[in-house]
């Protein structure tokens, strides 16, 4: 185990959504854009069909799957745990959560300055 204090980690309930989703799509990909539409719901995507930006920021994967965020977003979070969970719900229009009838959830929590000094280094771009 690491000794790392990961960025972004997700509930037992987005883990078993991400599993269901996954038996039908195959692997994915999350993007959490900050966009008005989107509010604090990541966008899970099938992977390779999301272009990820040259600045976008790889905060980590759950359950396998890697876990990007907008440059702006993370300069407002980089300061928090993101904590990824499913709800009751209607995903993005354009995410595979949609019609499941649940939904992924970003939830927060600040770092303690302990934590803080053992953040994950943040991950390379997809090759």
């Amino acid at each position: 185990m690491s000794d790392f204090v990961e960025r972004v980690v997700a509930t037992p309930a987005a883990l078993a959504l991400l599993a269901s989703i996954e038996r039908g799509h195959g692997k994915v990909m999350f993007h959490q854009s900050g966009g008005c539409c989107d509010g604090s719901s990541p966008m899970c995507y099938p992977a390779g069909d999301f272009i990820v930006g040259d600045r976008d920021v790889r905060m980590g994967s759950i359950g396998g799957a890697p876990f990007y965020m907008s440059p702006s977003q993370f300069e407002y979070w980089q300061h928090t745990q993101l904590i990824i969970d499913a709800i009751p719900g209607r995903g993005g229009m354009f995410s595979l959560d949609n019609g499941t009838e649940q939904r992924f959830l970003t939830r927060s929590r600040v770092f303690s300055d302990a934590e803080h000094d053992r953040l994950a280094p943040l991950q390379g771009q997809p090759d």
